[in-house]
């Protein structure tokens, strides 16, 4: 054994790899998340919480993409979204996905831009 203080920074990475933060799994429970989804903290978190999903809930208190939640956290999006999976499950978040209605009308805007770009 060394008496030499262990070595841990940023040039080393972090000391627990995202496949062991969310014990293996690939997939969130329940319905898959959008990039652009906005996801924003809810309820009293439990004690029990992960470093990584108090972080969630610090910077989700106001509504945050989780696009953004992956890069303010520096963690892979598939991580982020088996940990907001887990966080919804437990009632600690929730997620307003992207409106469908909001593909429709920019279908039709561009269609009106097209049919007037035709008439001149």
């Amino acid at each position: 054994m060394s008496d030499s203080p262990q070595w841990f920074d940023e040039e080393a990475g972090p000391v627990v790899r995202p496949y062991a933060l969310i014990r293996g799994r690939t997939r969130s429970s329940g319905d898959a998340f959008d990039l652009v989804a906005t996801v924003r903290a809810i309820g009293d978190p439990p004690g029990d919480l992960g470093p990584e999903q108090q972080l969630i809930l610090r910077a989700a208190r106001e509504p945050i993409s989780l696009a953004d939640l992956a890069v303010e956290l520096d963690l892979p999006v598939g991580v982020i979204r088996v940990l907001l999976g887990d966080m919804r499950d437990h009632g600690l978040i929730s997620v307003t996905s992207p409106s469908a209605g909001g593909a429709r009308s920019n279908e039709r805007i561009l269609k009106e831009v097209i049919n007037g770009l035709r008439a001149l």
